[in-house]
């Protein structure tokens, strides 16, 4: 199950509704997992609430690990650190306002946000966190970028164009121009197979709860994929079943209940 827009509301909060569902599912022969866009650092609060043990899939599936136990099938993909620097020393002129950097347990950031709008971007930033040359050592896994609404097609132009296949673009579509940049080829299903190949699941037993663009593979891979009521037009199109209720009247929870009798 996908987080924002699914399994949250639109405040970024559990309901009781939800976290009781999940944990009954728990309770069944079924296994749940989170697999999400978020990075680590967002993830393992949420992950705790609901009283997982599974493995999670997180920065679109460039990261995947259990945050309680080693995981024989743990992986990461990265971006080469000169590809995140180029971001970086030319975000002016390719209208990017913000940009981190981040690995399990890195964060780095251009500059603090102007508003807690952006909840992904924090508004104070410390000196250790800050984004350059000399403080980013390795190559981390994702690059998430706010850039100028007027400039994030042609952005997204620039990097298809500038790096061909080396980098997966993931626009999160809503109010703000967020862009996720992770390695070529990577995405929500590259975990779920994962996942599926650690519990012996077969690719018609996947089911897969999501809402946004970036949650398109993984409900077309799934045997069957349920798109949220408020969820992006092209992805409830090809999406078996669209939910009843939206993600701030407990649609996710709403489903589970009726579909699994719990």
């Amino acid at each position: 199950m996908d987080l924002d827009g699914t399994t949250l509301n639109s405040e970024s909060k559990l309901t009781n509704r939800t976290i009781k569902a999940i944990n009954k599912l728990n309770d069944t022969k079924h296994i749940v997992t989170i697999v999400t866009g978020r990075p680590t650092r967002l993830v393992t609060d949420i992950y705790n609430q609901l009283d997982l043990d599974t493995p999670m899939i997180n920065f679109n599936g460039s990261l995947g690990f259990n945050p309680n136990k080693k995981w024989q099938y743990e992986y990461k993909y990265n971006i080469d650190r000169d590809i995140a620097l180029h971001f970086v020393n030319h975000s002016e002129e390719l209208g990017i306002n913000l940009i981190t950097a981040e690995d399990r347990d890195l964060f780095l950031a251009n500059r603090p946000a102007a508003h807690e709008a952006l909840g992904f971007f924090p508004t104070k930033l410390e000196n250790k966190n800050i984004l350059n040359n000399d403080s980013l050592k390795t190559n981390p896994i994702c690059l998430t970028l706010e850039v100028k609404p007027e400039k994030e097609q042609s952005f997204i132009n620039y990097v298809k164009d500038k790096f061909n296949n080396k980098l997966q673009i993931s626009p999160w579509g809503g109010p703000n121009s967020i862009i996720e940049i992770a390695a070529g080829g990577v995405n929500k299903v590259t975990g779920i197979k994962k996942l599926a190949d650690f519990y012996n699941i077969e690719q018609k037993d996947v089911i897969a709860f999501g809402d946004e663009f970036n949650d398109q593979e993984m409900i077309e891979y799934a045997g069957f994929g349920v798109a949220m009521k408020n969820g992006q037009p092209k992805v409830k199109a090809i999406a078996d079943d669209v939910t009843d209720l939206d993600n701030n009247h407990d649609g996710l929870a709403d489903y589970l209940e009726n579909h699994f009798k719990i």
